[in-house]
């Protein structure tokens, strides 16, 4: 064998050699990895467990947070000296994961503490579930809008719902008849859609003759799940309204809190005859239909609200006698009781009220608050 074959075997054992390295290390990178890869799916697993027995076990709440915590802590040490120790060793990426892991677990553990407390006051008041969204916040588009009229033009309700050009330029019928039509159409949050649904069973038994106080409105936190007191005579009728998604269901739990509610009422006003409705736009689980049942609680299930109902109040002032109209998102609107008999009524335009002698509502000023 002359030199130059002998060279050319050489160099094809080393290449031959080095394909051969090179499928190894592949085949043991890609074991590393997928027991990398197992490791942080077995800890996924776990966390998935903890968290559902956390939500079956939420009273407790502190111990088991930390529990969960130190569960975590352990796993995550593993993942650490695992990194460290493995045949390619990676010091550096473990520092990463320790110094990660211990922020992610202080804020896991802020966070489940947080949630059951809030769970676990609902699971206690479960009227609480509805002002969740209470605070409205304007959007950016309305930051803008509102930019573009002056102090006293904010003073208008309408201009929520109005161009700046809409609102200097319209006649004042067309102008609040159009913030109406578009206070209806636009997005609302789920608080203001449970207090419209109230306005609505209200003013349907205002119809019937009924005198309602609306609990929920003006009492919020304080109404004890009573939102509407309808009274005709010696009858009086205890209504909690929930307008939920039609996804959503009524259980148990809302039955019986809403009986306490009704019990109590009762043991307060011994001489009154009481009746209970509850009325949701969705529907209510087997189990607390029959519950609703035994405890003479009526049911009005999937009750839809009539969009754009007569919502105007037309009052009329017991100090000069002027007429006046109140549109629904109008300073005073719930203040205002129509009273039948002294010629005040609900309407569905501005066309309406105007056409009757009623003027809009001016904005409430406190005295005490103008400068003198």
């Amino acid at each position: 064998m002359g030199y130059y074959e002998e060279k050319k075997k050489e160099l094809d054992d080393l290449l031959f050699t080095i394909k051969n390295e090179k499928v190894n290390f592949k085949d043991l990178y890609n074991k590393e990895i997928t027991a990398l890869e197992e490791k942080i799916a077995q800890t996924k697993a776990l966390e998935e467990g903890v968290i559902q027995m956390a939500k079956e076990r939420q009273v407790g709440f502190p111990w088991l947070a930390n529990a969960y915590d130190e569960l975590f802590r352990i796993e995550e040490f593993k993942l650490v000296n695992f990194l460290r120790n493995k045949k390619y060793p990676a010091v550096s990426a473990s520092e990463v994961v320790k110094e990660q892991s211990q922020l992610r677990r202080k804020a896991e553990k802020e966070k489940k503490i947080a949630q059951y407390l809030v769970e676990y006051y609902e699971n206690l008041a479960p009227f609480l579930i509805d002002f969740k969204e209470e605070i409205d916040i304007a959007t950016e588009q309305e930051k803008e809008l509102y930019k573009e009229y002056s102090e006293e033009e904010l003073q208008d309700e309408t201009t929520k719902y109005l161009t700046k050009e809409e609102y200097r330029k319209l006649p004042s019928v067309e102008r609040n008849q159009m913030a109406l039509d578009r206070y209806w159409k636009r997005p609302k949050s789920k608080w203001l859609i449970g207090r419209i649904y109230e306005r609505y069973v209200g003013y349907l038994f205002e119809q019937e003759g009924y005198d309602v106080e609306y609990v929920g409105i003006f009492k919020g936190y304080e109404d004890l799940g009573r939102d509407l007191i309808c009274q005709k005579g010696n009858d009086f009728i205890v209504i909690q309204c929930k307008n939920w998604s039609q996804f959503k269901t009524i259980y148990e739990k809302h039955i019986f809190q809403f009986f306490g509610t009704v019990f109590q009422y009762k043991d307060e006003n011994p001489e009154k005859k009481v009746q209970a409705i509850f009325y949701t736009s969705t529907k209510l689980s087997d189990l607390a239909r029959r519950f609703a049942n035994e405890l003479r609680i009526d049911l009005k299930e999937n009750f839809k609200m009539q969009n754009e109902y007569p919502s105007i109040k037309c009052n009329i002032s017991t100090v000069n006698g002027e007429k006046i109209y109140h549109l629904p998102f109008d300073q005073q609107y719930d203040n205002v009781k129509i009273e039948k008999h002294r010629g005040e009524f609900y309407c569905a335009t501005v066309k309406e009220a105007e056409e009757k002698g009623f003027r809009r509502a001016f904005r409430w000023h406190n005295p005490d608050k103008i400068k003198k």
